[in-house]
């Protein structure tokens, strides 16, 4: 089974496309970037699975919803809809967070992982997943104090954006996982790979409200 995958919910533009059976890495690339993954996006794709005959050869396709960027969430989202459509082939959603912790996990040492996508403002996407991948506590968003309170205890492993924020409030020695701060394309592939298809497509993941002021309706104004 051939699986491309797409990420764009953080600061990075990245694609892969992975042969399942072996399991092996037909192409990928990915781009560090806070803003134009819009520009970026198709031209990787095309590069990796060379051209609109290469996108037919595609079995499914999977796509991180979330948290992270508004923007960069529904670019990823728009383009998998409309690869998925245009080729026919199902479409799968991961959290931003569980692929994060993917490659942590399978490289384990018995310790849970936590990931933390920095949201800004002092505050953290944040979970946390047992050694088997089962989520701890639901995906949420809170201070990073909070984050660090709920990591306990014990030292556990973290990955993301928002690892060196929770690891400095903390008062227990967490160890964060190198070049973890993005998702790897390859591992959200192996995520699509073995993910059941859903009934419908997968929709975002953003856990709070957008970080935009309405603007001022001018008649106010003149009213004040």
């Amino acid at each position: 089974m051939r699986v491309l995958s797409i990420d764009t919910a953080l600061a990075a533009c990245s694609v892969a496309l992975l042969d399942t059976s072996p399991d092996r890495v037909i192409g990928r690339a990915s781009l560090p970037m806070d803003r134009g993954h819009a520009e970026a996006l198709l031209p990787m794709i095309d590069q990796v699975v060379g051209g609109a005959a290469g996108l037919q050869t595609v079995d499914r396709l999977v796509v991180t919803t979330g948290p992270g960027s508004f923007t960069g969430i529904r670019v990823g989202l728009s383009a998998a809809r409309a690869l998925s459509l245009a080729s026919q082939k199902p479409l799968i959603g991961v959290t931003t967070l569980i692929a994060l912790v993917a490659p942590a996990l399978a490289t384990g040492d018995g310790r849970a992982v936590g990931a933390a996508i920095d949201a800004r403002h002092g505050r953290v996407f944040f979970q946390i997943f047992a050694p088997s991948g089962l989520g701890l506590v639901p995906a949420r968003v809170l201070t990073v104090n909070e984050a660090a309170r709920m990591a306990g205890d014990g030292a556990i492993r973290l990955v993301g954006t928002g690892a060196p924020l929770v690891l400095e409030a903390a008062r227990v020695n967490h160890e964060i996982v190198p070049e973890s701060f993005w998702p790897d394309p390859v591992w959200l592939a192996r995520l699509g790979a073995a993910a059941p298809i859903p009934e419908r497509l997968p929709r975002p993941v953003y856990l709070r409200p957008a970080d935009v002021t309405k603007p001022t309706n001018p008649s106010e104004v003149a009213r004040a």
